[in-house]
């Protein structure tokens, strides 16, 4: 479970075993008893959340999108192994 980055105590990753075949480009976000998963191909949206309120996942979305880079890049390196 490769941690990419951590902001407001909020911990960026996406798991080691994406699925067969792999999904496509996403990000998990966790903070306590809190998720949310986020697609970024092709554009980045909500996946789907458990016990965020949605001014969280307004700010998180805004993150998600200032990172893409770091979250593409990151991918790529990972499951290009």
């Amino acid at each position: 479970m490769p941690t990419l980055f951590r902001h407001k105590g909020y911990r960026f990753f996406f798991y080691s075993n994406e699925g067969e075949p792999l999904e496509p480009l996403h990000i998990h976000v966790i903070r306590g008893e809190s998720v949310a998963k986020f697609w970024v191909e092709p554009e980045v949206s909500i996946a789907k959340s458990y016990g965020m309120k949605s001014s969280e996942l307004i700010m998180l979305r805004k993150v998600v999108s200032e990172n893409e880079d770091v979250i593409r890049k990151a991918w790529d390196e990972y499951f290009s192994k």
